[in-house]
C-alpha cells in the first residue's frame, strides 16, 4: 500500500547507518560535550547561565532556588535530564572544579571529598560576578539568536564574553570519537598573553609562555616538566605532570610529619586518604604510624605520622610513586571554531577570542552608533520645536487631531514623521529654560559619541585599543596570583623540588652536632634582652657555628684544616629550638681533629664568582667557585694548612670586591680583591695582614658600602661603623683600629657587614641565644669600645653571631 504522492528511494543499509551515525556524531560534538572556543562553553552551561541572566539573577541579587533555575532551563532551551542541567550547574558553583566559578550558590554544592550536592529544591544560586562579563552587550545584537528547540523562544548561539573563558577555566568532555581536555590558567596571566598577541600579532609561542607558563588548576599543587607544557601550547596535546604539595614538620618525642597541603587537580581528597590507609594496611608504606585529616575552612591539611627515625623523604617518594599524589593530566585542546572541532596550539586559542572580541565590540559600536544618531535625530526636533515655539504650540492647538498637527508640523519645519511625534510626545516641563539646557548639553554630548563611535568603526586598531583596555579592567578586577607552582624539566627533577624553600638558622655545636632551624622560631627582640635559649646542651658543650640559608641550596663547609664537604641544605635534619641535632659525622666524614671553621651558601655553581679564604695566621686566597663543584664525599681540599694555622673564614666574591680582615685584638685591614690572584685548590696563599705575635685573625668578610660593618665582642658588646671609616690599603699591611678592645667589652668575635633592614642573632657559649633588629644597633666611630647587646653572666662568653634577612610575613 502506498500513500498518495509518496515516494521510496531505495538506499544500502551501509550507506544509510554511516550517514546517520555522522549527523548523530556532530550533534554531539557541537552540540552537546565540546566547548566553543570564543566563550569556553558547552551549550549547556551557556543555556544555563543566559536563563539564570533572563531571571534576573545578577550577583548583587537574592538568591533564587536551584529548582526554580533548572526549570527554566529545562523548560525554554535545553530539553534534557533535569540531572544533567543540575550536575552542569553544580559544577559551576565548585571552586576546587573551576579556577573562577561562574554561579555562587548557597547550600551543599558537594566538596572535593567527594560528597555530592543537595537536591536542587534545597540549593539556591545566583550569577557570579565574572559571570556577568560573559554576558555583558548581549542586548546589544552583539551575538547571532536562534530558536530554541520548539521555536518559541529565541536563544543566543555564543556570549559575547569579555573574558577568555576557555582558557582560565579549562573544559573536558567525551564526544564521539573525540574528547576534549583543557587546563585552567591564571587569569592575569592569560590577560598579558593576550594583551602580547595583539601588541605582536607574529609573537611566538615560545615568546607567549613567559606570560602564560603553564595551567593554574584550582586546587594547587605542584607541574613539574616544562617541556610537556610547552609540547601542549605547541601542538594542543601533552602530559602535564602534577604532584601534591608536601612538608615535613617536626612533632612530639622526635617524630615527624607529612603535611599535604594541596593535592594535584580532580583528585578526591577522601579516595586518596582511603588510598594512603590501604597501603598502611597492606604493609606497604612502612614507617607511617597514623594518617588523618586535619583540614578546615582555613585550607587543605593531611597529616601522615611517621615512626621515629624514619627517613621522611623516602616515605614521600613513595607517596608519590604508590597514590595519587602524582597524576597526570592529559591535555588535548580541542573546542569548536566556526562549527568545527579543531585541536588548537595556545596561539591559535588567544587569536580565536580577540577575533571574537573584534566582532563583539564592531557590532556593540554599530548598535550604540544606530541608537545615538536616532536620539540625536530626535532632539534636533526638539531643538527646532525650542525654537520656534509659539509657532509650534499655536500649530497644536489649532490642529483638530494628531495627525493633523503631526502634518503641519512636518510640513511647516522639514521635519520628519519620527521628530513630528516626538515633538507631539514633549511634556509641558520640556519647555522650561532648565529643560532646553539640558536637550542641548545632550545633543552636544550625542555628536561627540557619534563621532568616537565612527572613528572606532573605522579603525581596527582602536578597536584592539578597546580590547585590552577592557582586559585591564577584567584582570584589575577579578585577577589573583597563581596557585600551581611550576617547576623544571621532567628529566631535571629532584627531591628538594618537592620542600618549600623557605630560610633556616644552621647551627653546629662545640662538641659537632648539627641542626636546621625555621628562621621565625626566633622573634625579634630589643637591643640589650636576655634572649631564649636556642639549644638544649650538655654542660660542657656549646654551639661554635650559626649560619643563613635556603632549604634549595647548597652549602659547602670548610674546616680548620682545609678540607671542604658538600651538602644540600634540606638534608641537614630539621629540629625545634631546644633539640641537639644530629652528630655531623654521620652526615660527612670528617678526619680526626677536623672542625667546622666556615659554612658557604652557594645556588648555583657555573656563576662567575670566586671563593676567598683567610686563616688564623693572616693568610689569604682566592680560588674559582667551579673548583668546588665535584667534592668528593671524603672533601677534598681547598688550601693548604700550615702547621699551627688553621682557617677561620670564606667569603663567596664576584671578583671585583674589597676585603676586610679583623683580628682578635681589634685590628683590621682593608685591601682590593684584584691583589689576590687566582689560585688552584691545593696552595696555601698570599699574606693578607701582618700581627702582633699573640694576636689572630677571627674574621672575613667583603665591604658593602650600603652596609654598616658590625662588629661583637666576648662580653657581648658591639656596635656598627661606616664603611668608609676604614680606608683602603694594601694587602699584607698590618691594619687600623677597628675596635678599641678592653677588659670591660673583651675581644673581637665577629664582624660582618648588615643593613637596616637585617636582623642579627647572637648565641653564647652556654647555648643563650637573642635576635635583635640590627637598627637598634648604634653607629659610631671606628675606634670605640661599643654598646652592649647581650646580658651575660660571668662565666658567659659571646661565641658567635649571623646576620639573617626576616622573611615576608614575619
Amino acid at each position: 500500500m502506498y500513500t498518495k504522492g509518496e515516494k521510496l528511494i531505495p538506499v544500502a543499509l551501509e550507506q544509510e547507518m554511516q550517514t546517520s551515525y555522522i549527523n548523530y556524531s556532530m550533534s554531539v560534538i557541537v552540540g552537546r560535550a565540546l566547548p566553543d572556543v570564543r566563550d569556553g562553553l558547552k551549550p549547556v552551561h551557556r543555556r544555563i547561565l543566559y536563563a539564570m541572566s533572563e531571571l534576573g539573577l545578577e550577583h548583587n541579587k537574592p538568591y533564587k532556588k536551584s529548582a526554580r533555575v533548572v526549570g527554566e532551563v529545562l523548560g525554554k532551551y535545553h530539553p534534557h535530564g533535569d540531572m544533567a542541567v543540575y550536575d552542569a550547574l553544580v559544577r559551576m558553583v565548585q571552586d576546587f572544579s573551576l579556577r573562577y566559578t561562574l554561579v555562587d550558590g548557597q547550600g551543599n554544592f558537594g566538596s572535593i571529598d567527594g560528597d555530592s550536592a543537595a537536591a536542587m529544591r534545597y540549593t539556591e544560586a545566583r550569577l557570579d560576578a565574572i559571570a556577568e562579563e560573559l554576558l555583558a552587550d548581549i542586548e546589544k545584537n552583539t551575538v547571532n539568536f536562534r530558536p530554541n528547540f520548539d521555536e518559541s523562544l529565541q536563544e543566543p548561539t555564543v556570549l559575547p564574553s569579555k573574558i577568555p573563558n576557555l582558557l582560565i577555566n579549562g573544559s573536558s568532555g567525551i564526544a564521539v570519537g573525540m574528547a576534549t581536555n583543557i587546563p585552567p590558567h591564571n587569569l592575569t596571566e592569560v590577560v598579558e598573553g593576550t594583551k602580547a598577541l595583539i601588541d605582536d600579532p607574529d609573537i611566538t609561542i615560545e615568546k607567549l609562555m613567559k606570560y602564560i607558563p603553564g595551567p593554574d588548576f584550582p586546587t594547587g599543587g605542584i607541574i613539574y616538566g616544562g617541556a610537556e607544557v610547552k609540547n601542549a601550547y605547541l601542538t594542543g596535546r601533552g602530559r602535564i605532570r602534577m604532584r601534591a604539595r608536601a612538608g615535613v614538620e617536626p612533632g612530639k618525642s622526635g617524630k615527624e610529619s607529612i603535611i599535604i597541603t594541596e593535592i594535584p587537580y580532580m583528585v578526591n581528597k577522601a579516595a586518596l586518604i582511603e588510598q594512603i590507609a590501604g597501603l598502611i594496611q597492606d604493609k606497604k608504606l612502612d614507617g607511617v604510624t597514623d594518617v588523618r585529616d586535619e583540614s578546615d575552612r582555613e585550607g587543605m591539611r593531611i597529616v601522615v605520622e611517621l615512626r621515629r627515625g624514619e627517613n621522611a623523604q623516602v616515605l614521600l617518594n613513595q607517596l608519590y610513586k604508590h597514590t595519587r599524589m602524582e597524576e597526570t593530566f592529559g591535555a588535548i585542546m580541542l573546542a569548536i571554531d566556526h562549527g568545527k572541532p579543531v585541536v588548537m596550539d595556545l596561539k591559535r586559542m588567544l587569536q580565536c577570542f580577540i577575533d571574537h572580541r573584534k566582532e563583539i565590540i564592531y557590532r556593540r559600536t554599530r548598535y550604540d552608533l544606530e541608537k545615538a544618531e536616532q536620539r540625536a535625530h530626535i532632539l534636533e526636533g526638539y531643538k527646532i520645536a525650542l525654537k520656534n515655539i509659539d509657532e509650534v504650540v499655536n500649530i497644536i492647538k489649532k490642529a483638530e487631531n494628531r495627525e493633523a498637527a503631526k502634518n503641519k508640523l512636518i510640513s511647516k519645519f522639514k521635519l520628519s514623521e519620527i521628530q513630528a511625534n516626538a515633538i507631539l510626545d514633549m511634556r509641558l516641563y520640556q519647555l522650561t529654560g532648565l529643560e532646553q539646557d539640558k536637550i542641548e548639553k545632550e545633543y552636544l554630548d550625542l555628536i561627540k559619541k557619534i563621532e568616537y563611535y565612527k572613528s572606532l568603526l573605522a579603525s581596527e586598531k582602536k578597536i584592539l585599543g578597546v580590547i585590552k583596555d577592557e582586559l585591564d579592567e577584567i584582570s584589575k578586577q577579578y585577577g589573583d596570583s597563581r596557585r600551581t607552582e611550576i617547576i623544571g624539566q621532567a628529566e631535571e627533577f629532584q627531591v628538594e623540588d618537592l620542600i618549600a624553600r623557605e630560610g633556616c638558622l644552621i647551627t653546629i655545636s662545640h662538641a659537632g652536632y648539627i641542626k636546621r632551624v625555621p628562621v621565625a622560631t626566633y622573634k625579634a627582640q630589643r637591643r640589650g634582652g636576655k634572649g631564649v635559649s636556642g639549644l638544649e646542651l650538655k654542660e660542657e658543650d656549646f654551639v661554635e657555628h650559626l649560619f643563613t640559608a635556603s632549604t634549595h641550596d647548597y652549602i659547602l663547609f670548610f674546616t680548620n684544616q682545609g678540607q671542604v664537604y658538600w651538602l644540600k641544605v634540606y638534608e641537614i635534619p630539621q629540629g625545634g629550638r631546644l633539640a641537639k641535632g644530629k652528630a655531623i659525622v654521620n652526615m660527612i666524614s670528617l678526619k680526626a681533629g677536623e672542625k667546622i671553621a666556615a659554612m658557604v651558601r652557594v645556588e648555583d655553581f657555573t656563576k662567575p664568582m670566586n671563593i676567598i679564604m683567610a686563616t688564623k695566621n693572616g693568610f689569604v686566597k682566592k680560588t674559582e667557585l667551579s673548583e668546588f663543584a665535584n667534592p668528593r664525599s671524603s672533601g677534598i681540599i681547598a688550601i693548604n694548612i700550615e702547621e699551627k694555622d688553621a682557617l677561620i673564614g670564606v667569603e663567596l666574591t664576584s671578583g671585583n670586591d674589597e676585603i676586610i680582615l679583623v683580628t682578635k685584638g681589634g685590628k683590621s685591614i682593608r685591601f682590593p680583591e684584584e691583589q689576590c690572584r687566582p689560585m688552584g685548590r691545593n696552595t696555601r696563599g698570599v699574606t693578607g695582614v701582618r700581627m702582633a705575635s699573640k694576636d689572630e685573625v677571627v674574621c672575613l668578610t667583603t665591604v658593602n658600602d650600603k652596609a654598616t660593618f658590625l662588629l661583637v665582642t666576648e662580653r657581648g658588646y658591639g656596635k656598627r661603623s661606616e664603611f668608609k671609616d676604614y680606608r683602603v690599603q694594601n694587602r699584607g699591611g698590618k691594619g687600623i683600629i677597628g675596635l678599641k678592645v678592653t677588659p670591660k667589652n673583651g675581644s673581637v668575635v665577629k664582624a660582618c657587614k648588615v643593613t637596616d633592614e637585617d636582623e642579627a642573632v647572637l648565641i653564647s657559649t652556654s647555648g643563650k641565644m637573642i635576635r635583635m633588629c640590627v637598627k637598634d644597633i648604634s653607629v659610631i666611630g671606628r675606634a670605640t669600645q661599643g654598646v652592649r647587646l647581650i646580658s651575660l653572666s660571668n662565666e658567659e662568653k659571646l661565641e658567635d653571631a649571623t646576620v639573617i634577612i626576616p622573611e615576608e610575613g614575619e
